[in-house]
């Protein structure tokens, strides 16, 4: 073990002298405390490390041990439902958490094994867990493999390699976090993940394995719409990494997690949840950590063969440690001070999204959702600009229609998805073969709008020819009926895809007839105001999920009215 003695302590960065054999990137032991840090510059004679504690009290002349390995967090069945720090450390203990688990063999002695493959099943509550061969381990053959209950720390199987050395395997490993973990390769991104918002899966939709960005000033509604994610999508697994966001509101997610219930089991949600927290107030360098640990642990479950979720609040929280860091170490800033490397740093953390086939052979995919949060909600400043560079969808939060309480509050003229082109297959294969044609007609009449609404400012509503007042009044029902969901309404809180396919239906028939009845004479007005209107623009609320009935009978009402409503016409004449 390499030993060094401290020079220098400028907040978490320490400068030391050495007097042993380090490596760049090698975690250490700083002071009395034994301070966890990582090493980020050599030089001839002296290192430089980033400390992911508190360094209060470190002092010129406080010894520096190496640990001879990388910066690595501990991976096991422990984590699922457990609240940790940005390094991985409980942050509390729950007395109600088993601390054995019940372990059943998948294989027997014997048996050939490779890399990735599925040895033990470890019974959980609400999800059974996989401890698998080890990724650095090509081949073996199983020497001995146990039953019962275990600790996490104890040996499950033994496993013999070519070379006939013996290999121990527990429940729980260690993984540098800065290091993927490798995969047998990487599959299309061709399958929707589900998140019961309208708005996302109809119009700006992320496939499994996807990265996404949510940007929003304060008060846009970020952290809310990533618990709602959390809760509704399809991910086995949600891992939630709270970054350096204020302390009051990674309380309010502390406080909540732990009660909501998961809707397709009943069960607490957090018995599929990893929380990861690490605030504003607590170590500025671990902030920076905190994301690394969270993007390993969803890929460890990745590799298991889940579908994975990662939430990230915030990534500019991340960005802003990054810069604090590099000024410490006297590096040249970049734009708006921040290091000239933080693009690339961005990049290695969004590229650890994929679906994958596991080494064992299994689907898994690790799907990322960083929230952004722009100063005075500006995305051309350079965290939003950058990530806009390796995320593939953009879901642009708008002040004016949080301030509206349109929720969720996300701009459908500052989003996109470059996932959708893929995904139309999905939508065929799950009842929708129209919805490529259907999403382009909703964008088209919200870009129309844009344009019309200025218009209407200048010469008044009235004054523009029929055709221009129901394109607004096709819009302003799309908004409506459509993109703003409650999240009070048990009906409507979520949505799911066959719900979503009716919806777009009716929306679609009732263009046509607008379009239609407008053309022979109809005025916009009376559409307005015809009896079917109201329900066609609440009927996220007040039909629920698995009644196609209900949208049939709405639209045969609409059918008849909107023929009457010409027949008023023909009278008239």
């Amino acid at each position: 073990m390499s030993h060094a003695i401290v020079t220098s302590v400028a907040g978490p960065v320490v400068r030391a002298r050495t007097e042993g054999r380090f490596h760049l990137g090698e975690a250490v032991r700083v002071g009395p405390r034994a301070l966890l840090g990582e090493i980020v510059r050599l030089g001839s004679g002296e290192l430089t490390a980033q400390i992911y504690e508190d360094t209060t009290g470190l002092a010129p002349g406080d010894a520096v041990a190496g640990t001879g390995t990388s910066l690595s967090v501990r991976l096991g069945p422990h984590l699922l439902g457990q609240i940790f720090d940005g390094l991985l450390r409980p942050l509390h203990a729950d007395p109600k958490h088993p601390v054995s688990y019940d372990v059943t063999p998948l294989v027997g002695p014997g048996e050939r094994v490779s890399a990735g493959q599925r040895l033990v099943a470890v019974r959980g509550p609400a999800k059974d867990q996989f401890v698998l061969v080890p990724p650095d381990l090509a081949q073996g053959e199983v020497i001995a493999i146990e039953t019962g209950k275990f600790s996490k720390d104890e040996t499950v199987a033994r496993i013999r390699d070519a070379d006939g050395s013996d290999h121990e395997i527990a429940l729980t490993h260690t993984w540098p976090v800065r290091r993927p973990r490798p995969v047998a390769r990487r599959r299309p991104a061709d399958t929707m993940m589900v998140t019961g918002q309208r708005i996302l899966d109809s119009l700006f939709p992320i496939a499994r394995g996807g990265r996404a960005a949510i940007p929003g000033g304060f008060g846009t509604g970020k952290t809310v719409l990533q618990e709602t994610l959390a809760k509704w999508c399809d991910a086995d697994v949600i891992v939630y990494v709270g970054c350096g966001e204020r302390g009051n509101e990674m309380a309010e997610v502390l406080h909540e997690f732990p009660k909501l219930e998961d809707p397709r089991t009943g069960r607490p949600l957090m018995e599929r949840t990893v929380i990861v927290a690490n605030t504003s107030n607590m170590p500025v360098a671990a902030r920076e950590a905190s994301i690394y640990t969270g993007v390993t642990v969803g890929e460890y479950f990745r590799d298991q063969g889940f579908n994975v979720t990662l939430m990230a609040d915030s990534t500019s929280r991340w960005a802003e440690a990054l810069r604090e860091v590099s000024g410490r170490l006297g590096e040249l800033p970049s734009e708006s001070g921040y290091p000239a490397y933080l693009s690339s740093r961005m990049s290695e953390f969004f590229e650890r999204a994929a679906s994958v086939e596991t080494l064992g052979g299994a689907p898994g995919s690790l799907t990322v959702i960083g929230a952004v949060s722009p100063p005075a909600g500006d995305f051309s400043e350079p965290v939003t600009s950058h990530t806009k560079r390796y995320v593939r969808t953009f879901w642009g939060l708008d002040r004016g229609r949080a301030q509206a309480r349109f929720y969720p509050a996300i701009h459908p003229l500052q989003s996109y998805s470059e996932d959708a082109e893929g995904l139309a297959g999905w939508w065929t294969a799950n009842g929708n073969p129209n919805w490529r044609r259907q999403r382009g007609r909703i964008l088209d009449l919200l870009e129309a709008q844009a344009g019309l609404e200025r218009m209407a400012r200048i010469v008044g509503e009235d004054a523009m020819p029929p055709a221009q007042r129901l394109t607004l009044l096709c819009a302003g029902l799309i908004d409506d009926a459509f993109l703003r969901q409650s999240a009070f309404s048990p009906t409507d809180r979520t949505c799911p895809p066959a719900k979503q396919t009716a919806m777009l239906g009716v929306l679609m028939r009732f263009f046509d007839l607008a379009e239609a009845a407008v053309a022979r004479g109809v005025r916009v007005e009376a559409i307005s105001r015809a009896g079917f209107f109201r329900r066609l623009a609440r009927m996220g609320e007040e039909i629920p999920d698995g009644a196609p009935e209900a949208f049939a009978a709405l639209a045969e009402q609409m059918e008849t009215e909107m023929a009457g409503l010409g027949q008023e016409v023909g009278d008239a004449v």
